[in-house]
């Protein structure tokens, strides 16, 4: 007989109820679904074409009936938007873009009543150049206090016109800008290692450890369940600035620890922040007592999240170590080819290293640096992770969703980038005129192409925006997208979207998925991933065509049609995962 997947499209009281049970569990990052909201491009509430966070507030019973966990948000601090929100000029304050401190805080008061955590985007290796440590920086001239707060050094060469080191920005170019000074001559060379618009901090100040202790308490107070920390890798330097002596250095990232990156002085300005966030462990107060937001909210742990690109999932498992951070990104598990093989190899590796610290596995298909899975997956392995390609969009949407029910089968942590729920491809063919991606501008460093997956998702199949606000969007939305939209997929059997809310259904109701750190291989054929988590047993067609299969039980799910013969084997398609039970 054929099977495909089926979902009733409406969450049941049940479910609700068990959504709200396990966001009282102190230890609920271990098996939680994090999902991503990058909020200029999820909703729009006043028509001015950006997402907001009253926008995002109004979508949260969405993503409660989705079935996840938590919501993380991209930044949406006060920022000049050089780079999207990730330059801050004030960490304390909602950018006007997307409201203001009042829609934050409804936003988390929402989020707790529908069981939803809320874990906010911190940025501590750099700050907007429109900070006003870094304004006063400049207006005071060499010598001020404030410039020891950031790396200012001076040049090279005679007259100081050459830059203090080799190192390249990520975005592209020298990672140092050369200041005009106050009496109006060139001056002292600050470093970037992104855009000239976001000046590196200089975390050896201890100014600027308070400064970040105390933007701690402030979101904690907030009553935010924890923080996604942005270039968790970058924040200590190697003494001394040296040289790194080669170019073309974003092809080294992840290579080889570099001067700038994954130091080891990183590791004890997480421990400091751990100190913190177990003061508020337990429930939704500080340590002065419970505050406003969450007085009476017995919820447990707050968690940090680290975005650490690191040469190895080994370097990664050095930042959640017990007395330091709760997770961090598999960047190595992104970035694997759909191929049994080396994802079995990056599956295994990443189990053993965490295991040792007592950490849960994380993993992650689509961000908002890289292109789309869905794409990426309708291409030729080795293009990397930014492709401008958009590929075969049936063969990349089918390994998509095989994709995700292999990943959601993992022991640990998963994120969901948001659209990736609805298999919206990348958006390959913006106009160059319309981009607002800074590495675009500059020529050289990364690709440049991260608006692709960053156009605003479909909600309704018409209307000038597909129902993400009352007008336009701030970047152009495909034709067709209306026929991706929620509207267009709630409800149908078969869609990327009911596959999605049953495959967290199940996973949150069967017990043997979810937190672990072990699975059990099964043997397989050539191109098949096959392994058991006690009742539970996932497999995996990466090859390019049919396979058979033992059948293992009762089917859960399916990414595609399978068959299932009277002799007890299955026929899976190419490029298909299912989800059998034993029990």
């Amino acid at each position: 007989m054929s099977q495909q997947h089926s979902a009733d499209p409406a969450p049941t009281p049940s479910s609700r109820a068990a959504v709200a049970t396990v966001a009282k569990r102190s230890d609920w990052w271990r098996d939680a679904v994090i999902y991503q909201v990058y909020p200029r491009s999820f909703a729009d509430s006043n028509g001015d074409g950006m997402g907001d966070l009253e926008g995002v507030r109004t979508r949260l019973p969405y993503l409660r009936d989705l079935g996840v966990d938590a919501v993380w948000l991209s930044p949406f601090y006060a920022s000049p938007q050089a780079d999207a929100g990730y330059d801050v000029a004030d960490y304390r304050a909602v950018d006007p873009m997307f409201g203001n401190l009042l829609d934050a805080d409804a936003l988390i008061r929402d989020a707790h009543a529908l069981g939803l955590r809320i874990i906010v985007d911190l940025v501590p290796n750099h700050s907007s150049d429109q900070h006003e440590w870094f304004k006063r920086a400049l207006r005071e001239g060499p010598g001020s206090p404030l410039r020891d707060r950031y790396h200012f050094r001076p040049g090279k060469g005679a007259d100081g016109e050459l830059p203090p080191n080799d190192w390249e920005s990520i975005f592209g170019g020298p990672a140092w800008t050369r200041v005009t000074e106050p009496d109006g001559t060139p001056g002292e060379w600050y470093l970037h290692l992104f855009a000239p618009e976001q000046p590196d901090f200089n975390w050896e100040h201890p100014a600027v450890g308070d400064e970040f202790r105390s933007i701690l308490r402030f979101w904690l107070d907030m009553g935010v369940d924890g923080f996604r920390i942005d270039v968790a890798h970058g924040l200590v330097k190697a003494d001394g600035l040296p040289d790194l002596g080669s170019h073309d250095q974003v092809k080294l990232l992840g290579n080889d620890v570099m001067p700038f990156f994954d130091q080891d002085g990183v590791h004890e300005i997480y421990r400091q922040w751990r100190l913190i966030l177990d003061e508020y462990a337990g429930s939704e107060q500080g340590p002065e007592g419970p505050s406003a937001e969450g007085r009476g909210r017995e919820t447990g742990g707050r968690i940090f999240v680290a975005e650490a690109w690191t040469p190895t999932v080994e370097r990664t498992a050095n930042y959640v170590r017990p007395d330091e951070l709760h997770q961090a990104f598999n960047f190595q598990y992104l970035a694997t080819a759909w191929d049994a093989a080396e994802l079995r190899e990056v599956i295994d590796r990443t189990l053993e290293s965490m295991r040792p610290v007592g950490a849960p596995a994380t993993w992650v298909l689509s961000n908002h640096d890289v292109t789309r899975h869905a794409t990426r997956f309708a291409n030729p392995p080795g293009l990397g992770t930014q492709i401008r390609l958009a590929g075969d969009r049936e063969l990349g949407l089918r390994r998509a969703r095989a994709a995700t029910l292999l990943m959601l089968a993992l022991p640990g942590s998963a994120y969901v980038y948001q659209g990736e729920e609805l298999g919206l491809p990348d958006v390959v063919d913006l106009p160059d005129e319309v981009r607002q991606d800074p590495a675009y501008f500059r020529g050289a460093g990364q690709d440049g192409f991260r608006d692709g997956c960053r156009v605003p998702i479909p909600w309704t199949r018409t209307g000038s925006s597909y129902g993400f606000g009352g007008a336009g969007s701030w970047l152009p939305q495909p034709a067709g997208w209306g026929e991706l939209s929620v509207e267009a997929q709630t409800g149908v059997p078969g869609s990327t979207l009911e596959m999605y809310r049953s495959a967290l259904a199940a996973r949150r109701s069967h017990p043997d998925l979810g937190a672990g750190d072990a699975v059990e291989w099964l043997r397989a054929p050539e191109g098949v991933l096959a392994f058991r988590r006690g009742d539970f047993v996932c497999v995996a067609n990466t090859a390019g065509e049919p396979v058979t299969t033992p059948s293992y039980g009762r089917v859960l799910l399916a990414s595609g049609e399978i068959a299932e013969t009277a002799d007890g084997e299955a026929k899976l398609p190419a490029d298909t995962t299912v989800w059998w039970t034993t029990a």
